[in-house]
């Protein structure tokens, strides 16, 4: 879409981020934050003294959008014209190492799992049924018998 071709009306609804990406899109270059906010204050007539006073605003919004990258040269361009590396690091690293088994410590590993096991159940029961009254009218049935007789 060209700038040119939007309306003023129309142009007073766009967010500054909407705009720039059309400031970049037509200009087909990357731009100096200062220059591209001073664009878009242009196009929407906005007094010189606005690029002053929310350029940081303006830096805020193009940081925490993805349609717009900062090149490591101060640059700001569109997301969709760069490629980005993806580094995906392998652990090949550390495939020369030999791992001991004291590294690891897998007795203090089981020693952690039967503690968190321990956290779900109440140590301080007494497993003494006849204490209890909730268990007097429990039924110990063996798998001979039947429920119908």
């Amino acid at each position: 879409m060209n700038l040119k071709d939007i309306s003023k009306e129309e142009l007073e609804t766009m967010g500054y981020d909407e705009i720039a990406y059309l400031v970049l899109e037509n200009n087909k270059k990357k731009m100096k934050i200062y220059d591209l906010f001073k664009k878009v204050c242009e196009v929407l007539e906005l007094p010189e003294s606005m690029v002053e006073e929310r350029i940081a605003d303006f830096f805020e919004l193009l940081s925490t959008n993805k349609k717009f990258v900062l090149l490591p040269n101060g640059f700001w361009d569109l997301a969709v014209n760069h490629v980005q590396d993806i580094v995906i690091e392998d652990d090949e690293d550390l495939s020369g190492e030999e791992i001991e088994e004291d590294d690891l410590n897998l007795d203090d590993a089981l020693d952690n799992e039967d503690e968190e096991e321990d956290l779900f159940y109440d140590t301080d029961i007494d497993d003494d049924p006849d204490d209890d009254d909730e268990l007097k009218d429990l039924i110990i049935m063996d798998d001979e018998d039947n429920l119908s007789e």
